[in-house]
């Protein structure tokens, strides 16, 4: 499979959705709820706010959103794949009181206004897209002047920094091979899991997603290491 392929990559999420939440829970230790978290800390939604979560998934982070902005605020979560919006809309039914609306829909072209959003984010997301420089321009097109986003992702280390990132790349290596995809075999979808080494060749490097972010038209962008260099944040202010 090829990374940034929007068809291919659509089928996969369409595949890997009914276990997308168990996995992550069970392969991150349930630390991805700590890094979206960290997500939100940056974002700082306050009630009334209209936030857009882009690569939504199954929702967890939008409905954490939604129940930050209330009252009078709304939250739109896109996903490219239906049936990660499906497991998205079941989980929102439990939560009734949540503004969320649930869209398919493409992150390099949203359909949604100018200037129209408060916030936004994108989790694991970003190296998934067929152009990640694109989906930063889309970003930065909806967002109202002075509005923050978050891209979190895994961090892709620069080798050329030296020892560090190269220990750094050679235990992201380990993992995903001997502890995701074997864990994903166990339920069905190794190739599906295979896949997210190779979608790190399409996430650019930090220093590259700050000067994209820029050349986007974000007056500010930072990217933050998490775990110990694992995974990152690329924080951004439009």
């Amino acid at each position: 499979m090829k990374p940034g392929d929007p068809e291919a990559v659509r089928e996969l999420f369409e595949r890997i959705a009914p276990r997308y939440d168990q996995l992550n829970d069970l392969l991150s230790l349930g630390l991805h709820r700590l890094w979206k978290r960290q997500a939100v800390a940056w974002l700082r939604p306050r009630p009334g706010q209209q936030l857009l979560d882009l690569c939504c998934g199954t929702g967890d982070l939008a409905l954490v959103l939604a129940a930050k902005v209330r009252p009078r605020g709304r939250v739109l979560g896109m996903d490219a794949a239906l049936a990660p919006l499906q497991v998205a809309r079941r989980r929102a039914a439990s939560q009734p009181w949540l503004a969320v609306e649930w869209r398919q829909g493409d992150a390099l072209e949203t359909g949604l206004d100018a200037a129209s959003q408060d916030g936004a984010v994108i989790a694991y997301g970003l190296r998934n897209l067929a152009d990640p420089a694109a989906a930063l321009h889309e970003l930065r097109r909806v967002l109202r002047p002075g509005a923050r986003a978050a891209v979190l992702d895994f961090n892709r280390p620069d080798l050329s920094e030296g020892l560090p990132a190269q220990l750094t790349a050679g235990f992201q290596r380990l993992y995903l091979r001997r502890l995701v995809v074997p864990a994903a075999r166990r339920v069905g979808l190794p190739e599906q899991y295979a896949y997210l080494e190779a979608s790190l060749e399409n996430l650019p490097l930090a220093s590259e997603q700050q000067r994209l972010a820029l050349q986007a038209g974000f007056r500010q962008a930072c990217h933050r290491p998490l775990a110990a260099g694992l995974m990152g944040m690329l924080e951004l202010v439009a």
